[in-house]
């Protein structure tokens, strides 16, 4: 490999097909996964988002210490990313009773400050443009927040408003395919349809987990979390083995190797 190309490969996976179905198993597994540990397991919101938090830190720190791509490391920090933000939702909505709404609005300035100091130091919160440290750190804090975001309104649309985990499911995946046509069909910067889908693709992984795990008489399908999640861990394996993984690369690093 040339110092060009060396220089123009990034750490994160070029945005296909391919990850948008990872990312989906893995914030879904992030629902039923978190929800094995606060819930079956009896440790709570608090404690559990504490366990998820020091995993996603120690992920995260060998995934920035890094010196390529490594897709399994990768998806890890996302699923550490999704199991913490189902615990840590979960905990402003009911354990700091502010309910979904506030939940909601909290996590969603969080986001957009995280978006804001991103922007303003780099000048781009381009996924092309992740070429240092500190903006894999804010992509890291963004994706986080945008994790725990993605939870708190699967949670608010199946429970709030009668729509259950197959109709939130249905709401989230239109959203999504809206997303998509603007991609195809717009001129809407594709950063902005960037991070609109990795937030929707949340809500959906995490609908579609409360609909295998949550009782019948929930609406749920009632497989045991930990079934669920196995079966989840197996797939994302799978699909990181077969499918095409590559590193994606970096905006302009073309021009400045030339």
């Amino acid at each position: 490999m040339n110092k060009f190309d060396e220089a123009s490969l990034s750490k994160v996976p070029q945005v296909t097909l391919a990850f948008w179905i990872i990312k989906v198993a893995a914030t879904t597994l992030g629902e039923t996964g978190g929800d094995a540990v606060s819930m079956s397991l009896n440790l709570g919101y608090a404690v559990s988002s504490i366990i998820f938090i020091g995993i996603f830190l120690v992920a995260v720190v060998a995934q920035v210490r890094a010196k390529a791509f490594h897709p399994l490391l990768y998806w890890v920090v996302v699923i550490a990313t999704t199991t913490a933000g189902t615990t840590m939702a979960d905990f402003a909505d009911r354990s700091l009773g502010i309910g979904y709404a506030g939940g909601s609005s909290l996590l969603l300035a969080l986001l957009i400050a995280s978006l804001g100091i991103w922007y303003r130091s780099a000048g781009s919160v381009s996924v092309a443009a992740i070429t240092s440290h500190k903006v894999e750190i804010f992509y890291w804090v963004t994706i986080l927040f945008s994790q725990t975001l993605g939870t708190a309104l699967g949670d608010w649309m199946a429970d709030t408003n009668g729509l259950g985990y197959e109709g939130g499911a249905l709401v989230f995946g239109a959203g999504l395919a809206l997303v998509a046509a603007a991609y195809y069909f717009t001129k809407i910067s594709h950063t902005l349809l960037f991070w609109f889908a990795f937030i929707l693709t949340r809500p959906l992984g995490a609908t579609v987990g409360d609909l295998l795990d949550k009782p019948l008489d929930q609406g749920g399908l009632a497989f045991s979390r930990y079934t669920a999640s196995a079966v989840l861990a197996v797939f994302i394996i799978a699909c990181i083995l077969f499918l095409p993984q590559k590193a994606g690369s970096h905006s302009g690093a073309k021009a400045q190797a030339d």
